[in-house]
């Protein structure tokens, strides 16, 4: 009994990976395990992912987001201001930190400020908002959603392409964004509560070096190795229990969906369908995608059988909206929504369908006369 509920309790917090894990097995019946498995795995992507990880673990453990944050929201004084500086928060923070680090960091100092306030009632709309805006806010850098940094290491996408490829898309999303949050929040006057905190200067400087060298690693700027020795080697020293608070199951469902599209991708058929149906649609049909298996395992499949990767680029990320698992970070929003409110979830699911559908045919349309 007591192992029964260690497994449902691991299951719900890693429901991504053991989806993963069981379509990995499966299809390794049907494409029996071989030396070309090796050739599934993209170490760079990998790597990256780790490597800036595991120093924004480090950079959270000394609370440096949660004050350079807390600085921010300190200087508005109306409800509206402070829901929008916190959506704009969890916005910057997706394209700097990847979405769902950004969430786990910024939720929190959401209901923080709506608890002490006595705002309780704006707590579903801004956790929403901070939803969307952590899945498209991450849609412009390579490292901002873990889907992207995959795309642009597999396609080998240059910069100035990412950038020229995202940039319409993102705008229209901070444009929505902002226009929802100035209809739906009155600007109420409010007070925050006064808390200091001391962040140790050494530690800050170390971790922004850290961090430089993960982003010059995602931009192709020094080997990848050089990140994979350097950084653990000094959090080893600094800070151990960064590297133990690494979203390893996150690496380990890409793992996961690496074999999975790669078995895939030997079946005749199942590649002669999925090739066929990308070239009618690769944008429409990477966003239904999506909304059924989520955006990161829909980058990884359907990379396999398109070259059309600006069409499958905007599409899994836009593709984030819309059904609570078309992105990990919603899974994410929803368990820490229902911390606090337990009898509002269905009020939550119901509010975060219509915006989130609202959006995703937005920018689906948006993308589409763009010519995607």
């Amino acid at each position: 009994m007591f192992w029964r509920l260690h497994l449902r309790a691991f299951f719900r917090r890693n429901t991504v990976l053991c989806i993963a894990l069981l379509a990995a097995v499966v299809t390794s019946f049907l494409v029996p395990p071989d030396a070309e498995y090796l050739s599934y795995f993209d170490w760079k992507t990998l790597a990256c992912l780790f490597c800036v990880l595991a120093v924004v673990c480090a950079l959270k453990n000394i609370r440096f987001f949660y004050a350079l944050a807390q600085g921010i929201v300190r200087r508005f004084r109306t409800m509206r201001s402070c829901v929008l500086a916190l959506v704009y928060i969890t916005f910057i923070g997706s394209m700097l930190i990847a979405n769902d680090m950004a969430l786990l960091t910024f939720l929190p100092l959401g209901f923080l400020v709506l608890e002490t306030t006595g705002k309780r009632r704006y707590m579903a709309f801004t956790f929403i908002m901070q939803n969307i805006a952590a899945n498209l806010g991450g849609m412009l850098t390579p490292f901002g959603n873990p889907q992207n940094l995959y795309l642009y290491s597999y396609f080998n996408i240059p910069d100035g392409e990412f950038l020229s490829i995202m940039a319409p898309p993102f705008a229209l999303a901070i444009v929505l964004i902002t226009v929802c949050c100035f209809v739906m929040v009155r600007p109420e006057p409010l007070e925050l509560p006064e808390e200091r905190v001391e962040l140790d200067r050494n530690k800050v400087i170390l971790y922004m070096l850290l961090f430089a060298l993960s982003i010059a690693i995602v931009f192709r700027g020094i080997p990848y190795w050089i990140g994979l020795v350097v950084i653990p080697v000094v959090l080893w020293f600094v800070d151990r229990r960064a590297l133990m608070l690494v979203d390893y199951p996150l690496l380990f469902t890409f793992m996961a969906f690496f074999v999975f599209a790669g078995n895939l991708s030997r079946l005749p058929a199942v590649h002669a369908l999925l090739s066929h149906l990308l070239s009618r649609n690769t944008l429409l049909f990477s966003v239904l995608s999506c909304q059924c298996i989520s955006n990161v395992p829909t980058a990884v499949l359907l990379s396999r059988f398109t070259t059309a990767y600006p069409s499958l680029l905007i599409g899994v990320n836009i593709g984030g909206a819309g059904t609570l698992i078309a992105s990990l970070a919603s899974l994410i929003t929803y368990n820490e929504y229902g911390k606090h409110d337990k009898e509002g979830k269905r009020r939550y699911l119901l509010l975060f369908s219509g915006f989130n559908f609202s959006f995703l045919l937005i920018l689906l349309f948006f993308s589409a006369l763009l010519g995607y």
